[in-house]
């Protein structure tokens, strides 16, 4: 799929979350563990952090307000949009993102 159609789609979803209530994530969250929080925030903190600090609003959306789904996380991510920089498998791994989705699915629920 063309990198516009990407944005395209997952601008889309942006959209209609951001007009609903806030929810219930759409699966549970999975559990870390301390070593795998630790991770995770790390790669939070390195690629995240300054433009949504600690997972709220600041030149970046509020993350933790109303949570998206795993998928648009990573698609908006990937694709990024507005004032949001795309971000390369070569400048964030998969491995890390999965990290980051899975650090701000923890925050969401505190």
């Amino acid at each position: 799929m063309p990198r516009y159609a990407c944005f395209i789609v997952a601008l889309l979803f942006l959209m209609l979350a951001g007009c609903a209530h806030r929810r219930a994530p759409v699966s549970e969250p999975r559990s870390l563990d301390s070593a795998e929080l630790s991770r995770a925030k790390q790669a939070f903190l390195h690629s995240c952090n300054r433009c949504h600090p600690g997972g709220e609003g600041g030149s970046g959306a509020d993350l933790i307000d109303k949570p998206l789904p795993g998928f648009l996380i990573k698609a908006q991510v990937r694709v990024g949009g507005g004032a949001m920089p795309a971000f390369t498998t070569e400048h964030l791994p998969g491995s890390q993102l999965d990290q980051i989705v899975a650090y701000i699915e923890h925050l969401s629920k505190k």
